[in-house]
């Protein structure tokens, strides 16, 4: 049975380099990776997207760019305590730092690709372009080509984005080492292999940048034709469990969707007491949330790296079923799956939350109805300097971003769904009532 090793699992090689030599002083070729994150455009967009709440009326309740940053800081804790564990198998010259900044980097890229809107934004997309009243535009496509748009998948975006569309466009995007890139994807595979879950992370557009990848971490093929995950994915998606299942939950407190004893309750059933550890009187619930949030994750992250570690084979051999939560204590196993169910039960049925997202599939309609319809016509029209002038002022808006002549019908598609899916949640609904009614 082949293994995947941590010596290319962990190679400093990125998008048009090979394994590289020694670093700058004082930033390793991972911290690069991290960096370029950080600055690049689409990240910076996160601070205007919908983490749970669309367009909430509080402006300290999270968004996507903070919901990142947390996750980030939670899984460099899962990499440098998992690389301590690891120290004797690591390639010479990768310290523990260097896992715990390969993660973190996967933690702030994994929701690069999220559309306006969350997961509502990517259900609206999907529904358009299944539509009856839309397949024409889908004439012309192959099998794939149609699948990739109508399961449109923030996670594939995401790897979209970091491979192909931020600063190198269409050779090599951020140019980030495979590890970090490997990291990122939960779902290494195309949507021909998404199963019943629809999950996938790879357009076809993109496939060649997967297999270059899997070729040089040296990531498994599996019988079904998909890619093993990347080891320190299995990190990745703990840290953003952990985040989404715990602190979401503050917020829905926040918002009084919620109360404050249920969510106690959850997190002390997790840290295995029914006494919290201060004293309660003249603390407001906030500030006893956040204390009681700090030690639930520090219990949570003991229990991953344990996981990890008992797991580790199974790991490295593309074996394993399930997440790392799946295979942790009972008691922090159940109490995150306590969270996650309360939050299906009462935060995501909340009233408001109900109503911004059926608002959200409007918008996203609107947006979609009058950029496709523009990159039809300028696919179909042979003469491209012959448009109608609607469209031509919708590539006007586009600026830079739109379409070129050599590009597929298909690529043209992608480039308007780009466009759509880097809006923030504001400037969507902005362009989308401009676009109905100008004011």
């Amino acid at each position: 049975m082949t293994r995947m090793n941590w010596e290319s699992l962990l190679t400093t090689a990125r998008e048009g380099h090979d394994a590289l030599g020694p670093a700058d002083m004082g930033r390793s070729h991972f911290h690069k990776d991290h960096d370029r994150i950080v600055f690049s455009g689409a990240f910076r967009k996160l601070g205007g997207k919908t983490q749970v709440h669309p367009l909430a009326k509080y402006d300290h309740i999270h968004n996507r760019l903070i919901h990142s940053m947390e996750v980030g800081s939670v899984g460099r804790s899962l990499g440098i305590r998992v690389a301590e564990e690891l120290k004797q198998e690591l390639p010479i010259g990768i310290q523990a730092d260097d896992l715990g900044t390969i993660i973190q980097s996967a933690c702030l890229a994994h929701d690069i690709g999220n559309p306006p809107f969350g997961h509502a934004g990517e259900y609206a997309i999907q529904d358009w372009f299944k539509r009856d009243a839309n397949k024409h535009y889908l004439a012309g496509l192959t099998e794939l080509e149609r699948l990739d748009l109508q399961s449109f998948e923030g996670n594939a975006q995401g790897f979209r984005t970091l491979s192909q569309i931020e600063y190198h466009f269409n050779n090599g995007g951020l140019r980030l080492t495979f590890p970090t890139l490997g990291a990122s994807l939960k779902y290494p595979w195309t949507a021909d292999l998404a199963g019943a879950k629809g999950k996938f992370s790879c357009f076809k557009s993109e496939l060649r940048n997967l297999e270059e990848l899997a070729n040089k971490l040296g990531l498994k093929r599996k019988a079904d034709g998909r890619f093993a995950r990347h080891p320190l994915s299995y990190l990745m998606e703990a840290a953003d469990d952990i985040c989404y299942a715990l602190i979401d939950l503050e917020d829905a407190v926040e918002l009084s969707i919620i109360e404050f004893s249920e969510v106690k309750d959850i997190f002390l059933s997790i840290q295995g007491t029914q006494d919290l550890d201060f004293d309660e009187e003249g603390v407001s619930s906030a500030r006893q949330l956040s204390a009681l949030r700090s030690k639930t994750i520090g219990c949570i992250i003991d229990a991953v790296v344990e996981a990890f570690m008992q797991n580790k084979e199974t790991i490295l051999n593309g074996e394993l079923e399930g997440d790392l939560i799946a295979h942790c204590a009972p008691a922090v196993r159940d109490g995150i799956y306590k969270a996650k169910a309360l939050a299906v039960n009462k935060v995501f049925k909340d009233a408001q939350k109900t109503e911004t997202e059926i608002g959200a599939y409007t918008v996203l309609s609107t947006l979609l109805e009058t950029f496709i319809e523009a990159g039809h016509e300028y696919y179909q029209r042979p003469d491209k300097n012959k448009l109608s002038y609607r469209t031509s002022r919708v590539f006007d808006l586009m600026g830079g971003e739109a379409p070129t002549a050599k590009m597929s019908q298909y690529q043209v598609y992608q480039r308007m769904v780009d466009n759509i899916a880097g809006m923030t949640d504001n400037y969507a609904l902005y362009l989308a009532k401009q676009f109905s009614a100008p004011s």
